[in-house]
């Protein structure tokens, strides 16, 4: 019987072996995420992971087993662990249920931006805004913090633009001493 299993890829080889794969009229599903904004090109929802539908019994396992890129077959005590094709069906509905909302939301910050932070804890400070996260809802901001630039996940509806430039507080530095092994620097 046929049943969907869970295959383990080498990193960035999951098209290679899913066209591998195909070539031997092996089916295949490799989930991919909508684009989050215009332009943007598809990736694996789940790096390094993909799909293949067959029945184990019948298909031998030198068909899958020595592709490149494969690592596996993920399996627990060395039994491959069906999944259930509803499984899979969630996972196509899911991924066309974003597809359909789109890209998200346009915000008007670029890279190195000043912004300052509207809500929560940290209200009223300034950052600099770095750029979306894999969330379409998230960015990531740097702000000092204790004397240090911290990246920072946020809300994008929790910033705001700032008008000015921060400008990074960095500890001081004591002077170097020796050149390296023990070299000192001769200060005259």
């Amino acid at each position: 019987m046929k049943y969907w299993y869970t295959l383990h890829t080498k990193p960035n080889s999951e098209y290679r072996v899913a066209a591998t794969l195909q070539q031997q009229e092996i089916e295949i599903y490799l989930p991919e995420t909508p684009p989050l904004r215009q332009g943007q090109k598809r990736q694996p929802f789940f790096p390094c992971y993909l799909f293949m539908h067959t029945d184990l019994a019948i298909v031998p396992a030198w068909r899958w087993q020595w592709t490149p890129g494969l690592r596996g077959l993920v399996a627990f005590d060395g039994v491959p662990v069906p999944l259930s094709g509803q499984v899979i069906a969630l996972i196509q509905r899911r991924l066309a249920e974003m597809e359909a909302a789109g890209p998200g939301p346009v915000h008007p910050f670029k890279p190195g931006d000043t912004v300052r932070i509207t809500n929560g804890p940290l209200r009223d400070m300034l950052a600099i805004f770095d750029g979306p996260t894999t969330s379409s809802q998230r960015v990531q901001i740097f702000m000092t913090f204790l004397g240090r630039a911290s990246r920072v996940s946020v809300d994008v509806s929790e910033l705001e633009k700032a008008p000015g430039r921060v400008l990074a507080v960095e500890p001081p530095r004591r002077p170097r001493r020796t050149r390296g092994r023990g070299r000192r620097i001769r200060t005259e």
